[in-house]
């Protein structure tokens, strides 16, 4: 059948379908060598529906490209992991967009407890990445830690919160903004130049020694317990006529300190703000 009667029955437009043709999507049955008129055959009407279908939940085109690969069962199961993870995130968006009303008019002012640590200069091994979402940025942590594990020998850690893995964002993480953020791995002085000569794929860097304002949350919290805990963080800052420096809003992730106990295990995270000294250096 022609591309316009295929779309007409598929309920795709013919724009749709060139782009899931360009995409390896859904290629025409047939083209036509000298006009390049494509054909399209009846039993790919299935494929085309499923496709328009999961575009119509919000499924990615290239999660879509996996699921049209499967069995049945398999392919099922991934449409159920994708809604499952699309709930949880329309129910993290639903909670910070009730915090944000009461933050608005003024029903809501929790200040979350903040302390004040001291961090030496450190080497970090980092990764620096443009993400557009969360899940892109855990994907960037996975990696790095997995190129930590591949090492021969274990890579020596830094005890306590300053050997803490740790995320920096540079900027917002959103479908507007794409950060970029970097992915640190705190790691011994001394042994620094080694580690990353057997590291090519992480950029070796040292930090100076700083005060950080910090907030501590739990590894579940909310969306909207999240962006609390930042507000909080930063309406202390200003309160107590701090400056923030120019090393970045980061993320510690408390899991990652060493040494490995239960305790650290269920650690969390803390939203951490470097500040300048008192006589205004970084």
């Amino acid at each position: 059948m022609s591309i316009g009667e295929f779309a007409r029955l598929s309920r795709l437009s013919p724009k749709a379908l060139r782009l899931y043709n360009e995409l390896g999507l859904l290629p025409p049955a047939q083209v036509d060598p000298d006009s390049g008129y494509r054909w399209y055959a009846a039993g790919q009407l299935d494929n085309a529906r499923l496709v328009a279908s999961l575009r119509r939940i919000g499924v990615p085109l290239a999660q879509i490209q996996l699921i049209l690969g499967l069995e049945p069962e398999a392919a099922a199961a991934q449409v159920g992991a994708y809604w499952s993870g699309a709930e949880a995130d329309h129910a993290a968006c639903r909670d910070l967009a009730g915090y944000l009303v009461d933050r608005l008019t003024g029903k809501r002012n929790v200040m979350h407890e903040v302390k004040v640590r001291d961090i030496p200069a450190r080497s970090l091994l980092c990764l620096l990445r443009h993400a557009s979402n969360e899940q892109e940025v855990w994907a960037m942590g996975k990696e790095v830690i997995g190129m930590l594990k591949a090492q021969p020998v274990p890579v020596p850690r830094i005890e306590g919160v300053a050997g803490a893995a740790f995320l920096i964002y540079y900027g917002e993480v959103n479908q507007d903004s794409d950060g970029p953020v970097e992915f640190c791995w705190p790691v011994p002085q001394e042994l620094a130049g080694q580690l990353a000569a057997s590291l090519p794929g992480l950029t070796l860097r040292t930090e100076p020694a700083h005060q950080e304002a910090c907030i501590r949350v739990g590894e579940d919290a909310t969306a909207a317990q999240s962006q609390a805990a930042s507000d909080s963080a930063m309406a202390w800052v200003a309160q107590q006529q701090r400056q923030h420096s120019d090393l970045g809003m980061r993320v510690t992730l408390l899991t990652t300190t060493a040494p490995v106990t239960d305790a650290s295990r269920r650690g969390g995270i803390d939203f951490t703000f470097p500040l300048r000294d008192r006589a205004g250096a970084a």
